[in-house]
């Protein structure tokens, strides 16, 4: 074998066996340029997209890219690009094949790939026979990607908007109660507002109700309203202080009820694609230049170590 490799040797042997080399060249490079045409190879066209995640927040410690990822190849956007395109017949799968499903699925894996990039978006890649077809599955993939997170913030978000609407009912009730409360402190009581109440009451105690007229005071009224006020200021203080904490609080909890709303109202895309898939006009597969080089070549050593072997066996036998 190292005689084989011997450069003058060798040099000799090709010499010597020239033409026939010439010959098994050209003829296993026919052949590979037959072979690898489309009549026995189906050529493949490439169709790529690149798009980072948008609206969206990551779970636990993973990325928005990867994220992504995970969406992408989820069961059920595989199903729905199996559906969609009927993939089954176009990979020539035969549905009563015993293992259809795991043969889909591979299939599916060998012609789509979705991979990130150093750059933390993500790269979608799909190959398939028809340039066209390529082309589309790749945005497919992108439109069942928007279609499944908004599924999932819309029903997230439809749970926050129930949440919300108990909270502003509880807190209605809540309201009403205390406004009862208060009517009732004015209309039995005569109780409606602490501070200009006092003040009034104040000046009709000490008649000077206008300044110089304490005739026209109405003293038994001002006496009644003074020991309803005694009686009944403190929970009115209350009721008015707690009416007003409510309120308050009923309208950022309906700010919040009107945020997830619109929310859940809106059509948002939740991804940015920065190179949008488009039918290549050239195939990716085969590489007829490669195949017929490295078949060409390997025909090439087969042939010298054939040689080899027989310019041995001639010497052994001489």
């Amino acid at each position: 074998m190292d005689k084989l490799f011997n450069s003058a040797h060798l040099v000799n042997l090709i010499a010597k066996w020239r033409l026939h080399l010439l010959a098994i060249i050209i003829i296993s490079a026919v052949l590979a340029m037959i072979f690898s045409g489309p009549s026995f190879i189906t050529p493949k066209y490439e169709s790529h997209a690149i798009a980072y995640p948008a609206n969206v927040e990551p779970y636990s410690d993973e990325s928005e890219t990867e994220q992504m990822l995970q969406i992408l190849n989820s069961q059920d956007i595989i199903d729905s690009m199996v559906k969609h395109f009927d993939l089954p017949v176009h990979y020539e799968i035969n549905p009563e094949y015993k293992y259809y499903k795991t043969a889909l699925y591979d299939t599916y894996h060998e012609h789509v790939t979705i991979s990130k990039t150093p750059y933390e978006s993500v790269r979608i890649e799909v190959s398939d026979k028809s340039p066209d077809t390529a082309s589309m599955m790749v945005s497919a993939l992108l439109k069942y990607y928007d279609k499944k997170i908004a599924g999932l913030h819309k029903s997230k978000s439809i749970e926050v908007i129930r949440m919300y609407e108990l909270q502003l009912a509880k807190k209605r009730i809540g309201l009403d109660s205390l406004k009862l409360v208060l009517y009732k402190l004015g209309t039995e009581e005569g109780l409606l507002e602490y501070e200009s109440q006092s003040q009034e009451i104040m000046k009709g105690y000490l008649g000077t109700v206008d300044g110089n007229n304490n005739s026209r005071i109405n003293t038994k009224e001002v006496d009644r309203l003074r020991k309803n006020m005694e009686k009944g200021s403190g929970q009115l203080i209350e009721i008015v202080q707690m009416i007003e904490f409510e309120a308050a609080s009923y309208v950022e909890v309906k700010l919040d009820y009107e945020m997830a709303q619109r929310f859940y109202d809106s059509n948002l895309t939740y991804s940015n694609i920065v190179s949008p898939p488009y039918p290549s006009d050239k195939k990716s597969y085969p590489i007829r230049w490669l195949i017929v080089a490295l078949f060409t070549m390997a025909t090439f050593i087969m042939s010298l170590l054939v040689i080899f072997f027989i310019e041995t066996s001639k010497k052994k036998t001489s």
